[in-house]
C-alpha cells in the first residue's frame, strides 16, 4: 500500500509473494533460455529462491551489503563479496541476476560490472528485480513495478531487523 504522500510503499508478505510471482511470470514469457539464477543477499534471496523453484534453475548467491545503518534504512558503502556460491563448480553460462529492488541503482550497475571483468565463463547476463525507482541509474531486464515518486519501500521481514532474540523471548514467553 502506497502512502498517500508517496513516500512509503508498505508491502504485506501475500503481495510481497504475489510481485515475485508476476517477476516468474515476466520472465518465463520473455522465453529467455538461461542456465542459473545469481541472487544478490541479502534482498534478492527470497525472490531468487522462489524463481529458483517456480524455474527449475539452480540458485547461485553473491553476498553484497550497502544498508546497514538506522536498522538497514540508510544507504552506505557497498561491499561485494568476493567468491559466488553455487551448486555447480564456478558459475557460467547465461545467468539471471537476481535482486529485490533497483534503488539508486548502484549496487546492480557495481555487481554487473564487477561480473563481466572477473567472470568470462559468464556468456550472457540479464537483470530482474520486483521494484525499480524513479531514480535509479540502472534499468532491469525484468521488473514488476516502476515507482516513479521513489518511496521507502517496507518489506514485510523487515521487522526482524531491529528485533533481538530477548524480544522473540519475551513475545513467545519462551
Amino acid at each position: 500500500m502506497l502512502t498517500e504522500d508517496g513516500k512509503h510503499l508498505y508491502v504485506s508478505y501475500d503481495e510481497y509473494h504475489s510481485l515475485i510471482e508476476k517477476l516468474a511470470i515476466k520472465i518465463h514469457q520473455s522465453n529467455w533460455e538461461f542456465d542459473t539464477i545469481l541472487c544478490l543477499a541479502r534482498g534478492g534471496m527470497r525472490p531468487g529462491d522462489i524463481l529458483s523453484r517456480i524455474l527449475n534453475k539452480p540458485l547461485a548467491i553473491m553476498s553484497t551489503s550497502s544498508y546497514r545503518s538506522n536498522a538497514g534504512t540508510q544507504q552506505g558503502h557497498l561491499d561485494i563479496a568476493r567468491f559466488i556460491t553455487t551448486p555447480q563448480g564456478e558459475i557460467a553460462g547465461r545467468v539471471l541476476l537476481v535482486d529485490d529492488l533497483a534503488d539508486s541503482g548502484h549496487t546492480l550497475n557495481q555487481v554487473i560490472k564487477l561480473l563481466k571483468t572477473n567472470y568470462a565463463p559468464i556468456t550472457e547476463l540479464r537483470s530482474a528485480v520486483i521494484w525499480t525507482k524513479g531514480v535509479s541509474t540502472f534499468t532491469p531486464d525484468f521488473s514488476v513495478e516502476y515507482l516513479p515518486t521513489n518511496p521507502w519501500i517496507h518489506q514485510p521481514f523487515e521487522s526482524y531487523d531491529s528485533m533481538s532474540p530477548d524480544q522473540l523471548v519475551e513475545k513467545w514467553k519462551i
